[in-house]
């Protein structure tokens, strides 16, 4: 009852100060990744969605993907170190490799690991990211048990006089960045280009007395995105990105410094065309690749891990009636392995069919279903579907609910990894299942919006602990809670996760997730002055299976601020972990203490 009763509070706390100010009219937020269909309205939906956009990323003067993902609704980011080190996200207390991971709807991700390495992408190439929390296999196939996180990089193609940006500044650790784009259009045809570095002599990941070297980190990334969109509505589209560099990092029980090298690329080919006046037809390639090269501290090489995932996806939107369209779909991927370590197998692919509804009954009531079928080369067939309604009052205030079922076939190395010490892989495991359940309300009026939703979900044959072993049952139950506000040009957003993630089989909490989180973060812009605060707080975790571990929860305050010279030219600087505050979301790991960043922006 306390955990129902919390958020509701604070909602009404927020609501009081609706008759101060009203927002101004907005068009509804256009999500992509929730239906694969394109552009459908957020208010159209069930489906919880969190969107940042370029002004989002430069308002809060984010530099990395998981300082970004941090503190947003029913998102948990853990992290060994400072930049560049190996992060965990934890989406409604799944799994990390819960999460399907998508840059320009192409699939990415360690094929081993089971994991994408957001620590290594360029937030200077991001436009948009789209985080859709909730089960999504039914549309994507293996891995979207806890949502879906997809990247979009910049896109030109606004002005046929080109845009330039550049950027450039430093800070804590010896922290540097630079960063450039050039964008526009030509006639039909638009583009962007771009190259960002991002260097920092970092400190100990390590906690002493286990280590107190500094574990820098280098990245230097370059992108481009070019189209062409012909005279009967048909368009193709490339895109590139590209991210590689050095890591510095403490592994376990060592004392000494490791090294690595990484790679991770995208190449996406895409192209849109009309058959009839109903019917649009997409057709997209494409070919993720992460790679890395560990190295001794000499620099005497030692292994290689290299995943290269091949992706192909053809989907057909017809538009049956103004209220009701339908979507057909399929996908081909091979994923493959190269590696100095012997895997007893080394490649597999996955073929997937699926189709999906948007229908709108009685003006008010909208209802998204979909299901879809997969042929795993490994596990044979799957089946999955979902179903999600939402009714819009006309007084500002919609009640939704879905339902829906997934899978995640095992890692590489969950399956294959070779018998050492710590014992190997277990080719006999079982997929992860599950089943969720989800219902909510949701507000739109003239002082604000706010969200609550509670949710339920079930994950059979959980894979835990190493040597891997499908451990049987967890119960995942939460509730989120977000509302934002204007009051005399303040702008203050809070967000809230309460999460109660259990193994059946043994009642201990899945580790590394925090019960508890609150978010505040408040803006306010002056005539030439941007002035920002977060507040992230949260609650204990558990280290390990047996919960025997146990990392403690924190508070930290960030403060942010930009000044604008002109149009053009702006200084931004950021003040993070104001209290300076010692903690730990892995243990023996450290984070960030105080640290700033100054930077200076130029904007044609």
């Amino acid at each position: 009852m306390q955990k129902i009763l919390f958020p509701t509070l604070l909602l009404a706390s927020f609501t009081s100060l609706h008759a101060q100010e009203s927002l101004p009219e907005s068009l509804p937020e256009m999500v992509v990744t929730a239906t694969r269909s394109g552009d459908e309205a957020k208010n159209q939906l069930a489906t919880a969605a969190t969107i940042y956009t370029r002004a989002d990323i430069e308002r809060l003067q984010v530099r990395t993907l998981p300082e970004l993902l941090r503190g947003t609704t029913g998102v948990d980011v853990v992290q060994n170190g400072g930049y560049g080190k190996s992060t965990g996200v934890f989406i409604r207390g799944t799994n990390a490799d819960h999460i399907l991971v998508l840059i320009d709807g192409i699939k990415m991700g360690s094929v081993t690991t089971g994991t994408a390495a957001f620590e290594n992408i360029p937030m200077e190439q991001v436009e948009r990211v789209e985080i859709i929390r909730g089960s999504q296999s039914s549309l994507y196939g293996s891995e979207a048990i806890g949502g879906v996180i997809q990247i979009f990089t910049r896109k030109g193609g606004d002005s046929e006089t080109p845009k330039f940006t550049l950027d450039a500044g430093g800070g804590s650790y010896y922290t540097h960045r630079s960063a450039g784009t050039a964008s526009g259009k030509y006639k039909n045809a638009w583009y962007s280009v771009g190259a960002s570095h991002l260097g920092s002599e970092g400190f100990s990941a390590q906690r002493a007395p286990a280590d107190q070297d500094k574990d820098g980190y280098q990245n230097t990334a370059v992108n481009a995105r070019a189209g062409y969109k012909f005279d009967n509505n048909a368009d193709v589209e490339a895109s590139f990105m590209r991210a590689q560099g050095t890591n510095e990092f403490d592994g376990f029980n060592t004392k000494s410094e490791n090294n690595s090298e990484f790679v991770n690329q995208v190449i996406a080919l895409s192209g849109n065309m009309d058959f009839t006046k109903n019917w649009r037809s997409t057709l997209r390639l494409g070919q993720t690749n992460d790679e890395g090269k560990n190295f001794t501290p000499v620099g005497k090489f030692t292994s290689l891990f290299e995943s290269t995932r091949w992706n192909a996806s053809w989907l057909n939107q017809f538009h049956v009636t103004d209220q009701h369209q339908l979507i057909v779909g399929s996908d081909y991927r091979f994923d493959e392995v190269n590696s100095t370590t012997i895997y007893q197998q080394k490649s597999r692919y996955d073929v997937g069919v699926f189709g999906e509804l948007h229908s709108q009954f009685f003006t008010d009531h909208f209802v998204n279903a979909s299901v879809r079928f997969d042929n795993n080369e490994t596990f044979g067939n799957y089946v999955t579907g979902s179903v999600g309604w939402r009714f819009n009052w006309q007084h500002g205030i919609s009640m939704l609910a879905n339902f829906g079922n997934a899978f995640k076939a095992p890692t590489f190395n969950q399956l294959y990894w070779p018998n050492s010490g710590f014992g190997g892989g277990n080719p006999n495991l079982l997929p992860e299942e599950s089943k969720s359940y989800e219902a909510g309300l949701v507000g739109d009026h003239h002082w604000g919006q706010w969200e609550l939703r509670a949710y339920h979900i079930d994950v059979d044959n959980l894979i835990a602990s190493w040597p891997p072993q499908n451990i049987g049952k967890a119960q995942i139950e939460g509730i989120e809670a977000e509302i934002g506000t204007e009051v005399y040009g303040f702008r203050p957003k809070l967000t809230m996760n309460l999460l109660n993630p259990e193994n059946k089989l043994t009642g201990q909490r899945l580790p590394r997730r925090a019960d508890k989180t609150l978010a505040f973060d408040l803006s306010k812009s002056f005539t030439d002055i941007d002035l920002g605060a977060a507040v992230i707080a949260q609650g204990n975790r558990f280290d390990d299976v047996a919960n025997k571990t146990p990392v403690g929860g924190f508070v930290t305050v960030d403060l942010r601020s930009a000044y604008h010279f002109n149009k053009n030219w702006m200084l931004s600087a950021k003040l993070n972990n104001l209290l300076d505050k010692n903690y730990q979301t892995v243990n023996t790991y450290n984070s960030p203490d105080r640290n700033f960043f100054v930077s200076i922006h130029y904007n044609n």
